[in-house]
């Protein structure tokens, strides 16, 4: 749509670039407030979440290298040009749950509780990410016919052009508003820590993989192309979360003072 949102001379602000850095500061600033109604320090979770931004951004990248890496052979510095798109989620999810999963051993915070802290973050942030996909053109949908179709035809657009196409950038970030709505109600009654978090990679995972269906970018592939590197994600990552929802909630019943004591 529009690649460029800015431009002045040399000097450009693309669109992409833009909404995941306020989709970050969102984040950032909600996860800040959240922070303080359950008596942790803001200012802690604002260090945790600049070591995530840079954990996020390079995982994502290099996820989205691996998949593609034909694309970085003949011109490597392409690689460093994340304001044109080609950030891969679950890369960017691993890199910044390895990041924050450091980060709280090494100053002792409480593991469960500052990560759910953090997931409504996650799903807001997300939202205003995959509108900048939108803008970019990049994660586009395969050719359709269907009346919210949509035609892409800036020539710096990473989408193909001149077909309409499944918005399926807009599919993901309405999805993601939707999943932060869930979140941002549900976290008032929730059982046990840890339990916001792994509802949310459950229920992510299950919408992601439904959005890959209409996804016509290459993505990898497995089982003879039938399913992309994302959806093999997403179905682990779905019993992972129903394990750990299993654990924790058997955990919770023998301490059920712990998160009355944490609210």
């Amino acid at each position: 749509m529009y690649p460029i949102l800015i431009k002045i001379g040399p000097f450009a602000i693309y669109t992409y670039g833009f909404f995941v850095a306020m989709g970050f500061l969102a984040g950032i600033l909600l996860g800040k407030y959240e922070a303080g109604n359950l008596g942790q320090d803001p200012e802690k979770i604002s260090d945790l979440c600049f070591y995530i931004l840079i954990s996020a951004i390079a995982g994502a990248r290099l996820f989205y290298i691996l998949t593609t890496p034909e694309t970085f052979l003949n011109n490597p510095l392409e690689i460093f040009k994340i304001w044109n798109g080609g950030l891969v989620f679950y890369g960017g999810f691993i890199g910044a749950l390895t990041a924050a999963f450091i980060y709280l051993n090494y100053h002792k915070m409480p593991l469960w509780q500052t990560i759910d802290i953090l997931t409504p973050s996650l799903a807001l942030g997300h939202f205003l990410g995959r509108l900048g996909c939108f803008f970019a053109g990049c994660c586009y949908g395969k050719s359709c016919d269907l009346p919210w179709a949509v035609t892409f035809t800036h020539p710096e657009s990473l989408a193909l052009k001149n077909i309409p196409l499944h918005p399926t950038q807009l599919y993901s970030s309405f999805a993601n508003l939707i999943i932060f709505c869930f979140l941002w109600y549900f976290r008032k009654y929730k059982r046990f820590e840890g339990q916001l978090f792994w509802v949310y990679v459950l229920i992510y995972a299950v919408v992601r993989s439904i959005i890959e269906i209409f996804r016509g970018d290459f993505r990898g592939s497995f089982f003879m192309e039938t399913m992309s590197t994302s959806q093999v994600i997403a179905g682990i990552l779905c019993i992972i979360a129903v394990f750990m929802l299993f654990i924790l909630g058997k955990q919770a019943q023998t301490k059920p003072e712990t998160l009355s004591k944490t609210k």
